[in-house]
Formats: structure tokens, sequence, C-alpha cells
């Protein structure tokens, strides 16, 4: 259709949400499905947050706002950031988008001229790079395999930065892989980073909370203050605080950059929704407690996940750090054939195969930027995440 704008051809829909539309309307249609693509959590957002959405409602809250935020969320993040991550913010340096999605978009939006490279160590987060080429940008993908514990290395990063080199962008805990960065491998990437003084700093935060068996987390800017100028940290309500369909995300960073990405957001969503983001102040000021039995289930899951997937054939699966998923390799699956006499030649094969035999609707690794792997999400039912790696079993043993 020639009136849509040519850069529509560099992107395509996000597989991940594709794929969880698929497995809802399979079961609208009476399959028997269980669905593991969806990234959110299976728990229902705090008693306390929808209470302060509701007064908001019964108070009137409901009018526009400022495109960088209420000023109480505002200061409540300054708030957060400062006593979880030793980073001091004003409220000026601060914008909040429908979601962590939005900040980059508009972070990209705001910084990326033309042929502009971000570097994105794979696998990523599936919209990283879509909206890099939305922006104009070219997204310079670093293969981070299993081996190499799905993390870039200093070597990797120093050996990517060329003088068109934007930002370099770091996901910890990760989507898809769950991999964390400890403080040393935080500390040995900033040694890099210091020696180039035109890259930005871009970590995404967002499962930041989400991490198991004593993990600390850290965040870059805290790690290498000298990065601090020049990082903009990513972070959000979805996962930590099961509020994905809130939409709250926030940025905070220098102020002309800041200034820059609320200028773009006057001009699309003007702000996300008031009521939700008098929610998002309680879930930040709010009892914390839940966060840790949340944990801690996640954690059940997982080591079930892990176990039930080293026991399939042609599976193997590394044990993740944070965040609620699994990426398991299916090198040992690729070039077999199913029952009826189709060769699994890719992730994408092995994850259509699941879904038509088995009803598991998992991500293909593709989708992620490294191949062959597929994406669980651990975030459902252990009754379901039991009865899926049972399936998923059944499957693989039937393959020759």
């Amino acid at each position: 259709m020639g009136f849509l704008a040519d850069r529509l051809s560099s992107i395509k829909p996000s597989p991940t949400i594709s794929i969880n539309t698929l497995s809802q309307e399979l079961k609208a249609e009476g399959r028997d499905i269980i669905g593991l693509a969806a990234g959110e959590p299976d728990f229902d957002t705090p008693q306390n947050v929808k209470d302060a959405a509701i007064r908001a409602l019964a108070e009137g809250k409901t009018k526009y706002a400022p495109p960088a935020g209420i000023p109480a969320l505002r200061e409540a993040i300054c708030e957060k950031l400062k006593a979880d991550n030793g980073l001091t913010y004003t409220p000026a340096q601060i914008s909040v988008g429908c979601g962590g999605k939005q900040t980059i978009y508009n972070a990209l939006n705001a910084t990326l001229n033309r042929g502009d490279e971000v570097i994105v160590p794979a696998p990523y987060w599936v919209s990283y790079t879509d909206i890099t080429l939305l922006s104009e940008g070219v997204p310079v993908v670093i293969q981070c395999p299993a081996e190499s514990a799905f993390k870039i290395t200093p070597e990797q990063l120093e050996a990517a930065i060329t003088p068109n080199t934007k930002w370099f962008m770091i996901n910890s805990p990760c989507n898809p892989s769950g991999a964390a960065y400890t403080v040393d491998e935080l500390t040995a990437l900033g040694e890099v980073l210091k020696r180039h003084q035109h890259v930005w700093i871009m970590p995404d935060d967002m499962y930041e909370k989400i991490v198991y068996d004593g993990f600390e987390f850290a965040t870059i800017a805290q790690v290498v203050p000298e990065l601090f100028e020049r990082t903009l940290t990513l972070n959000g309500l979805s996962k930590a605080y099961c509020m994905t369909g809130w939409r709250v995300g926030y940025a905070a960073g220098p102020v002309e950059l800041i200034n820059a990405m609320n200028m773009i957001q006057s001009q699309s969503t003007t702000s996300t929704s008031t009521i939700s983001q008098w929610a998002a102040v309680e879930a930040l000021i709010g009892p914390q407690d839940f966060i840790a039995e949340h944990n801690r289930i996640f954690k059940e899951r997982r080591d079930l996940v892990v176990s039930m997937l080293n026991q399939t054939q042609g599976i193997e699966c590394a044990t993740p750090t944070g965040a609620f998923y699994v990426y398991p390799s299916v090198a040992g699956l690729i070039g077999k054939k199913t029952p009826d006499g189709k060769t699994l030649a890719s992730d994408a094969d092995v994850v259509t195969y699941l879904l038509e035999t088995e009803g598991v609707a998992a991500v293909h690794g593709e989708a992620f930027g490294l191949s062959p792997y597929f994406r669980i999400s651990y975030a459902t039912g252990t009754d379901l995440l039991e009865e899926a790696c049972m399936r998923i079993q059944r499957a693989c043993a039937a393959l020759t």
C-alpha cells in the first residue's frame, strides 16, 4: 500500500504479543493451550495499589497530567532511586511514560539521527531493535550465547563501538535469559565506556527486584558514577508490582534529555493515565513485602522448570539469576523429524511443533536475536508449568 511509511518495512509486530494473542485465540476456539509466552506475572496487582486508584477516582484525580508525570510520582521515583540504587535525581530529571516501552521510544526518537548505532546484546527484549529502526538508527547486535552466560564481555563491547555509536543498551536481569550482571561485570563494562565519551548508556532495570539465590542487584550508574551524566536509567511498575496493564514506566537522566523526551510525549500520548500514576505512587511508597513472597514462588517455579527441561531430550536449560523466564537451547532438536515427517530446521519450527502437537505456546529464540533457543515464562501456576513441561518432554521424545 503506497501510502504507508517506508520505515514500517524495517520492523514487525512484537512477536511475544503476537504469540500470546494467538494462544488466546486458540483457547477461545476450545483448544487446550498452555500459554507460556506472556511476559507478565500471574499475581494480581496488590490491593493497596488498587485502592489508591479507587481513591484517585473518588477524589476526581482524572484530569490531564503533565507530560513528565504528576509531581507526586516523580518525587516518589526520586526517593526510590536514592533508597534502592544510591542515585540522586530531582523530579526535573524524571520522565514517566506509558510503560517502559514508551520511555525507550521517546529516548531513541529524541536522540538518534539516521545512521546512529545502538549496541544491543543478544538475546534482547524484542522491542529494542525495532524501536531503534523506527528511530532511523542502526541496531548493532552482539551475540551472547549460553557459553558466556548470555552476557556481553568488555572485549565484545570495545570491538562494537564505532564513531557512530550513540547508545549501549543493557538489560539486567535480562528478558529473555534471566541473566544479571554482577558489580564486577558492570565495573569492567564501565571501564570500556569511560574511554568512549560519545557513547550513552541505557540500562533497563525493569526486573531489578525479581532476583534469586541472594543476588544483589546494581545498576551501572551506581557502580560507575563517572557514567552518571550520560546514563538514562529505565525502570517501571509492570513486573515487580504486577501492574503490566496499568502502563507506568519511567526514565531518569540529564535534564536536557528528559525535556526532549517529555516534548515528544506531549505530542503523542500527553501522559500515561493519571489514575495509574496515583496507583504507582502507592506502589512505590507502600508496603513492599509481597515482592519477596512472589520471588519465593517464582524461584520454586524456576527450579521446577529448569529441572524438567534438563530432563528433556535435546534441550539444555541454564538456571537464570532473575526475571521470570528460562531460555533453553534447542540445538539438540535441530535436524530431528516430527512424527509426521517434518524436519525441525529452526527454533521457530520447534515452538510451532510444540504449539501444534501439545498446545504449549512459547516464543522462538529468533525473536530475541539469538538462536537456537526458545523462551518460556514461568509466571504462571505451578500445576500448569508442570503439565507444560511434561507435554514438552512428550513432544521431544516423539522426535526421531
